[in-house]
């Protein structure tokens, strides 16, 4: 199931899933939900919890089954809750999580080109939720940085609250999936000789476009993942190169933090990164940055100098 927030020209931001090419409103279509699920305004957090992702599921499965079988019943039940995906804003799914908590270097190959060793536990630093953007939202260029890189990144979503979680349990934990964009101000890593200020300037966390529960992403140390600026490609690998796998990092952190739904966590990069390129490259006024991860879709973000 494919989770999302969009918005209708300039009202408030909903949240609803995929249907085959359409956007179920899932507030729209609360009564054939159970009365109890949903609180009244409802959040992208309160779908990642594991029983309304049950629940939601299954009405996504009568509604398909509805839509084949009796048109006129899935016509009614669906009236003044379904759009094109054309007619909307996606948004990034979620504004608010408590937590963002990324890794570095968790690619052997990103570790290398940049000539650090190879970590022997996590690399971990924070991003703010106010640095967060969603599909077609500009990426601005800051006044006070000429040097703005990108990262892919496969983010993973948290789905319930958890510590001390069991490497083996760590899936029971995980709601799902979604595209990160560790951008990155090269110039303000090395002035501050730390990651805080450089990676989490406003617009530099771009997050989408929805968020793949993980019955859709079954294999997601085994994803394709490549970025592009302007058509051409800067970054490709695969997640089967991370150094430390999806489990080990939800286990490992959960000994530090307590996670609670709507928490993300940011994997860590491969190689290709424009400040590693030679010359070093970085994103100008202009460029559109397309970020893709099998499974999951295409996060885009133009790219706009500050005024």
């Amino acid at each position: 199931m494919k989770l999302l927030t969009f918005a209708l020209k300039e009202n408030e931001p909903q949240v609803g899933f995929l249907l085959d090419k359409q956007i179920v409103d899932i507030a729209a279509c609360r009564a054939l939900l159970p009365k109890s699920l949903l609180p009244e305004k409802i959040t992208m957090k309160a779908l990642l919890e594991p029983i309304v992702l049950e629940e939601l599921m299954r009405l996504r499965e009568r509604l398909l089954k509805m839509k084949a079988t009796a048109f006129l019943d899935f016509e009614k039940a669906t009236k003044g809750a379904l759009y094109e995906v054309e007619e909307v804003q996606i948004k990034a799914p979620s504004y608010d999580p408590q937590k963002i908590i990324c890794l570095g270097r968790n690619y052997a190959e990103h570790a290398k080109e940049g000539g650090a060793e190879v970590p022997k536990t996590p690399m971990i630093w924070g991003k703010f939720s106010s640095a967060i953007i969603g599909h077609k939202e500009a990426i601005i260029l800051p006044k006070i940085s000429k040097k703005v890189d990108v990262e892919i990144e496969l983010v993973i979503v948290i789905g319930k609250e958890g510590k001390h979680i069991p490497e083996e349990k760590a899936f029971e934990y995980i709601a799902g999936f979604t595209i990160g964009n560790d951008v990155s101000a090269r110039d303000y890593q090395y002035i501050d000789k730390q990651f805080t200020r450089a990676k989490t300037m406003d617009t530099f966390c771009p997050l989408g476009p929805w968020i793949v529960t993980k019955e859709e992403i079954p294999a997601p140390q085994n994803l394709n993942i490549e970025l592009q600026v302007n058509g051409k490609t800067w970054q490709k690998s695969n997640t089967s190169k991370m150094i430390f796998s999806i489990p080990y990092i939800v286990s490992y952190l959960s000994h530090s933090f307590t996670f609670q739904p709507g928490d993300l966590i940011f994997t860590g990069t491969p190689s290709g990164v424009g400040h590693y390129q030679k010359p070093p490259v970085y994103l100008k006024e202009g460029d559109i940055v397309t970020l893709t991860i099998e499974g999951i879709g295409t996060l885009e973000n133009p790219v706009r100098s500050e005024e």
